[in-house]
């Protein structure tokens, strides 16, 4: 399997709510969210099977997640490899609020 490119970039794409990663330009991998006031809810994290093992998730929710926090936002968890990465990556417990049942709630109205 063949490592990243150096051409791999994180980019947020607010018009279709998501952060993507591209190796040499083209989407490999996505992260969406909906915003529900100072909380950006991760709702789904996904990466090309090709690019499987890769790394490329761990990257695009880092960077997500440090854009999250540039933005003085917060962060809701409801994406389960979201949830996973941060349990593994403490220094973003500080802008992390629980997944609720009004969180969940909410998110089914946003997505129908």
């Amino acid at each position: 399997m063949s490592q990243p490119s150096s051409s791999t970039t994180v980019r947020r794409t607010d018009a279709k709510h998501r952060y993507e990663i591209l190796v040499d330009g083209a989407r490999v991998g996505l992260t969406a969210y909906r915003d529900h006031g100072d909380q950006r809810v991760f709702f789904h994290t996904e990466v090309d099977d090709a690019f499987a093992g890769q790394g490329l998730a761990s990257r695009l929710v880092q960077e997500a997640l440090t854009d999250v926090r540039e933005s003085r936002k917060r962060i809701v968890p409801v994406c389960p490899y979201v949830a996973k990465f941060l349990k593994r990556h403490e220094e973003f417990a500080d802008i992390t609020d629980p997944v609720t049942p009004e969180i969940m709630h909410w998110l089914d109205l946003q997505l129908g």
